[in-house]
C-alpha cells in the first residue's frame, strides 16, 4: 500500500476514515483478483522482465505500489510503460523501475482522460474476456 501523505494531510482525512477506505478498497482488490484470475495461478516474476502497463499516470501512487510489490518478488527487470505522466510522478517511477517508457511528459497536466478521445471505463466482463484470450509464445 502506498499513501500520498501530503494529499491525506491536505484533505484532513482522519485515521478512522482512512482505515475504512483501506478496508473497502482491499475488499475490491480481492474481488477483482478473484474475478480476473479465473482460477489461474499468480504469475511468478522472479528472474523475469516484468512490464507494468497503465493507461496513464496522474499521481503515480498505484503504479508505484505495483512496482514495489513486483520488486519484492525478485524480477530481473521492471519496465513501466504509459502513454502520459506528469513530471514529478514520472521521476518517482523512474527511480522505482529499471526503465520507464512514456510517450508524453507534459509540464501542464490536469488529468489522464484529457489525452484520450474515449476514456470510458473497461467493464469486468471485458477484462475477463481479454485475460482469457489465448496468448502466443
Amino acid at each position: 500500500m502506498v499513501l500520498n501523505d501530503d494529499v491525506v494531510r491536505s484533505l484532513h482525512i482522519s485515521d478512522e476514515h482512512l482505515a475504512q477506505v483501506i478496508e473497502k478498497e482491499s475488499a475490491e482488490l480481492t474481488r477483482r483478483e478473484t474475478a480476473y484470475r479465473g482460477g489461474r495461478e499468480p504469475a511468478q516474476p522472479a528472474g523475469k522482465t516484468v512490464i507494468l502497463v497503465d493507461d496513464g499516470i496522474a499521481t503515480g501512487a498505484s503504479m508505484l505500489a505495483a512496482a514495489r510489490a513486483i520488486r519484492a518478488a525478485g524480477p530481473a527487470k521492471i519496465v513501466i510503460a504509459v502513454p502520459v505522466a506528469p513530471p514529478t510522478p514520472y521521476q518517482q517511477l523512474a527511480e522505482a523501475a529499471d526503465d520507464v517508457i512514456c510517450v508524453e511528459v507534459p509540464v501542464s497536466f490536469l488529468a489522464v482522460g484529457e489525452y484520450y478521445r474515449d476514456f470510458s471505463q473497461t467493464s469486468d466482463e471485458e477484462v475477463r474476456e481479454l485475460l482469457a484470450a489465448p496468448t502466443t509464445g
